[in-house]
């Protein structure tokens, strides 16, 4: 726990709360004035009242009685629109003074609210300081030597002493302990663990376990990546001028100005999702398809790593558009991805690893705008094969929301549930990403699971956050009460402070893998997203021509798609098919199948090869032209 920051956050506290006191009083004194006015007023009312009944009495004629009169009739009028203020003024003063309670109550209620704060940092500075005291006394030990009972450390009864007896604690392990840690690029977290690897009983054994472990040799050397882009322009816009008419429309049928955007497509940022594909390297490895399924659950959540600060919307790729990323010398995969849908917007992804995995998705995004926050619902599926022992793994994404749309500085949180499923051997994985809370006590952006075999038997526990790491300990036995473990000695982790990237703010907050995506190269097919002219422009910090030339892509591809449904329906009369009422779109992808998922039933595309031929021989013929 950061002290100097819990200490600034309480101070902060304080401060609202004499704001609020002050108001408070402020609105008390002008109460009281109200009150002493609806008096006065009522008092001078009745005072003049008595005085004109007095003057009607007296007899007098000619142009003094019209005056009179006419006197009187104003003063009957200035009568009854006083009592109608006084009548409000009262109901105004009772409202007033029925609310003040609730308010008192409201701000009495913050005020536990901040003593339960302070009591929680007080605790988690107290486990802070055992943690940092139990990892400068801990001994790194050998795999050999990790697995004698007397050099274990188990943590006593006292550091559980807050949960409840009937909670259910998990025996560790007693010959070979396991325990994965999945830490965040250090490069773009503040917060990042000391341990990268994971532990002997899964990383050393699933390699001790393979007898083809590759030699020292020779390569080519790695392409220099670039590590900047230009910082982004200081533009200011009006935000609720655009948003105020979109209320509950579909966020893909917007326009919206390059302002919001961030200089990547959605294919690379689906592209993204590889930032740790080290993890499906070592998932390829394991002989045991249940500590393979802890690293596949792992990768799934090990997509949003980057996400916590990235509240940039990617351009929408043009219908076409595609975006290759070879990693071979680096990463040993190739990825590419193409839009194969406009309405709804879907893109297809397939990766080829020489380390023996390919993954395959296709992502349609459905999102909708609520006022204060915008919710982005992913939907397809994301299946994972591995070569060797040939498990074939599925999941979903879960629901993406950025906060504070209209007012307040923007934050994103992901929530939902994922199921990761072996469709060979029946296990899976579940994991829940909890919603943040503010009056919850549990740590933000907290991500829990259980991997369990096809018959629901519980094998290991997963905790962690989705923006620093994953953890996950295996499971022998269950036990109820105090005397169990839970399953986490083994392997030892600490937290190191380190400084984002260098200018991270002013780049749009890009990971090092983001930076790179939008790098020209040569080779690259006619509809990469790295020829996007709108897109290249608005990196440079052009906005005003990225939005024309925007402007001018989009008026192309809908002049492109009103010309194909021309074709399909004169097509669908010839033939005659019955096309009435509607505009058939006949478009295909280019490098993608449309197919029925032979695992999930699901109508989806898959790759059906082609590309990285077509690269090598540098024949673009057949790519639309999409720019």
């Amino acid at each position: 726990v950061n002290s100097h920051s819990a200490s600034l956050y309480l101070e902060a506290g304080g401060a609202r709360n004499a704001e609020v006191q002050s108001t408070l009083r402020t609105l008390g004194n002008k109460v009281e004035d109200l009150s002493t006015c609806n008096d006065l007023i009522a008092k001078h009312g009745s005072a003049l009242q008595r005085s004109l009944s007095e003057l009607e009495g007296v007899r007098l004629g000619g142009d003094a009685g019209d005056k009179i009169r006419q006197v009187t009739e104003r003063a009957t009028l200035f009568r009854i629109t006083s009592n109608a203020m006084i009548n409000a003024c009262r109901d105004f003063l009772a409202l007033a003074q029925a609310h003040s309670k609730r308010w008192q109550k409201a701000l009495q209620a913050e005020r536990e609210q901040r003593v339960r704060l302070e009591e929680t940092l007080e605790q988690l500075a107290k486990q802070h300081n055992h943690l940092e005291r139990a990892f400068r006394g801990a001994t790194v030990l050998p795999a050999s030597l990790a697995n004698t009972p007397g050099d274990r450390s188990v943590p006593g009864k006292g550091d559980v002493s807050d949960e409840d007896d009937e909670n259910e604690f998990f025996d560790a392990m007693e010959d070979v302990p396991e325990f994965i840690t999945v830490p965040a690029d250090p490069k773009y977290h503040r917060l990042v663990p000391i341990c990268r690897g994971l532990s002997p009983g899964l990383d050393e054994q699933s390699l001790a376990s393979n007898p083809e472990s590759p030699q020292p040799q020779e390569v080519e050397p790695v392409r220099k990546r670039r590590t900047r882009i230009p910082d982004k322009p200081n533009y200011s816009l009006n935000l609720w001028s655009i948003m105020k008419n979109c209320i509950g429309k579909e966020l893909s049928k917007i326009p919206m100005p390059v302002n919001f955007n961030e200089p990547l497509s959605m294919l690379q940022r689906l592209s993204e999702d590889l930032e740790y594909s080290d993890l499906l390297d070592k998932a390829a490895k394991c002989q045991n398809p249940l500590e393979q399924l802890c690293y596949v659950a792992a990768f799934s959540v090990s997509s949003y790593s980057t996400t916590v600060h990235r509240t940039g919307k990617p351009f929408n790729p043009l219908l076409g558009e595609t975006f290759e990323l070879d990693r071979v010398k680096e990463s040993g995969y190739r990825s590419l991805c193409e839009q194969v849908s406009h309405h709804p917007p879907a893109a297809a992804h397939h990766v080829i690893s020489e380390r023996g995995w390919t993954l395959r998705q296709e992502i349609a995004l459905a999102s909708k705008f609520r006022g204060k926050y915008l919710s982005i619902m992913p939907l397809g599926t994301i299946h994972c094969i591995f070569e060797k022992s040939n498990n074939h793994y599925s999941w979903k994404k879960v629901t993406t929301t950025v906060h504070n749309i209209i007012v307040g500085k923007l934050w994103i949180d992901q929530s939902g549930e994922i199921d990761v499923v072996n469709h060979c051997t029946g296990d899976h994985c579940h994991l829940k990403f909890a919603p943040y809370s503010y009056f919850s006590r549990d740590v933000a952006r907290k991500v829990t699971g259980v991997v369990s075999d096809k018959d629901g038997k519980v094998h290991f526990v997963l905790s962690g956050t989705w923006d620093e790491k994953m953890e996950v300990s295996r499971v022998m036995q269950s036990s109820r009460g105090g005397g169990g473990e839970n399953g986490t000695d083994g392997a030892g982790t600490g937290a190191l402070e380190e400084e984002p990237t260098s200018g991270a703010e002013t780049m749009y907050y890009f990971s090092s893998l983001a930076l790179t995506l939008n790098e020209p190269e040569e080779g690259m097919a006619p509809t990469d997203s790295r020829r996007r002219p709108d897109q290249r422009l608005m990196e440079q910090g052009r906005w005003e021509e990225a939005n024309a030339e925007k402007q001018r892509l989009e008026e192309k591809q809908r002049s492109v798609r009103r010309e194909r449904e021309r074709e399909a329906a004169f097509q669908g009369s010839e033939c005659n098919c019955s096309l009435v009422g509607t505009h058939q779109d006949n478009y295909k992808a280019q490098w993608f199948e449309r197919t029925e998922d032979p695992n999930t039933g699901e109508v989806t595309h898959i790759y059906q090869g082609g590309y990285w031929e077509a690269k090598e021989q540098g024949s673009w013929g057949t790519c639309p032209d999409i720019f």
